[in-house]
């Protein structure tokens, strides 16, 4: 994990977004990964960015991930979803992730309403506690790394989780081909 200094997310609820922090304290004792599994790094958040932070902190793409808030509409209402891919892709937006929502075009939510709908900072947009309702889309290559880089709600951490960990969010669903790789 590059240089990040964690340390389990439960002992450092203050480095995580309000709606991380509930979901954090809510996570299962049941769950396929347990919640010590979830670690927490502070970061600078000016390096938050993902390109900025993996070339500070020495992480590689192929194993840090964004989470990215997509819309569309149908019969006039809007529908969301969060997709998680890897660093190293691009989410299939107006192929696959349209399919998912059932729409005739999806885009990704523009920025003040996707900080407004989750209660996190834009840039560290994580799947750990967004909108109960909304549906989590997993890449099938996220789920098979072992520990994955996500935002942690703010832009002064990051996440490790395991990939594992994020397909077994309540509505999340690993998908197929979510994203391609990024020329």
């Amino acid at each position: 994990m590059g240089t990040l200094r964690t340390e389990p997310a439960r002992t450092r609820l203050d480095l995580l977004a309000a709606p991380v922090q509930a979901a954090v304290r809510d996570w299962p004792a049941d769950a396929p990964v347990p919640v010590d599994d979830i670690l927490v790094a502070p970061i600078d958040a000016t390096l938050a960015d993902t390109a900025a932070f993996c070339a500070a902190y020495e992480v590689g793409l192929d194993i840090s991930a964004n989470c990215v808030v997509v819309a569309g509409k149908r019969e006039g209402v809007t529908r969301y979803a969060a997709c998680v891919i890897l660093a190293t892709t691009r989410a299939d937006v107006n192929g696959v992730v349209r399919r998912q929502l059932d729409v005739r075009k999806a885009r990704f939510a523009p920025m003040d309403e996707a900080v407004e709908l989750t209660g996190m900072e834009y840039g560290g947009i994580t799947p750990i506690g967004l909108p109960a309702e909304w549906p989590i889309l997993v890449d099938e290559r996220v789920v098979d790394t072992k520990y994955v880089i996500v935002g942690s709600g703010v832009r002064h951490s990051k996440i490790a989780v395991p990939g594992r960990a994020l397909a077994s969010l309540p509505n999340a669903r690993m998908v197929t081909d979510l994203a391609r790789a990024a020329s």
